[in-house]
């Protein structure tokens, strides 16, 4: 299996378990590391972490394919000047990521052929990973904690490292620890609980 560096969404990896804990505007504030993201200001940087899973699997694209480390928020930002992430106005609400303008953005700033896959089930996850030069999957955020259903599929997003057919191996950018953010080895019917089918294929 190739090494792909792993980034966070967050600066201090370590700070999920805080941040579910004491919520994202209280966590976020107290990390150390925050100005290496991007963000010029700390407002500016709790604003946005929460929504840049997308941003810390491109960062590790970038990081493997180039050796060149962005910062996170940086790539965000750039990201939403294509229409990958929308800021709403009056109450600084972040949606995206938006997949159409991020396969635009990557394309036009990186030279990365990028395209949408949708209508996947778990076990056709490891046809597609094998055709890809990296694959970015869309699953619900409580894949770090496995140990049940999800309430939903979808609205996080994980890069996955290898496949095999009865597994998956995925850098999750929201883990709460090492175990659970880098090379996660899990069993291909329990990703396919979380999966929401459709996700990013990056070509070589």
């Amino acid at each position: 299996m190739r090494q792909i560096p792993y980034f966070s969404q967050w600066e201090t990896p370590d700070l999920t378990a805080k941040i579910l804990d004491q919520g994202v505007e209280v966590a976020l504030r107290q990390d150390p590391l925050w100005r290496s993201s991007g963000a010029s200001s700390i407002d500016e940087y709790t604003a946005w972490a929460w929504n840049i899973c997308g941003m810390a699997c491109l960062k590790m694209i970038l990081a493997a394919r180039t050796g060149i480390i962005w910062p996170t928020i940086e790539l965000a930002k750039r990201c939403a000047a294509y229409g990958g992430y929308v800021v709403e106005p009056e109450t600084t609400v972040i949606r995206g990521l938006i997949y159409a303008p991020f396969v635009e953005f990557v394309g036009k700033e990186f030279g990365l052929e990028a395209k949408i896959v949708t209508g996947l089930v778990a076990e056709t996850l490891p046809e597609q990973v094998k055709t890809s030069d990296f694959f970015v999957a869309s699953v619900h955020s409580s894949i770090r904690s496995p140990n049940g259903h999800p309430p939903a599929k979808g609205g996080h997003l994980v890069l996955v490292t290898a496949v095999s057919d009865t597994n998956v191996v995925f850098h999750n950018p929201s883990g709460l620890d090492p175990e659970t953010q880098i090379n996660v080895k899990m069993d291909l019917a329990v990703f396919g609980r979380y999966f929401a089918g459709r996700g990013i294929a990056i070509h070589p």
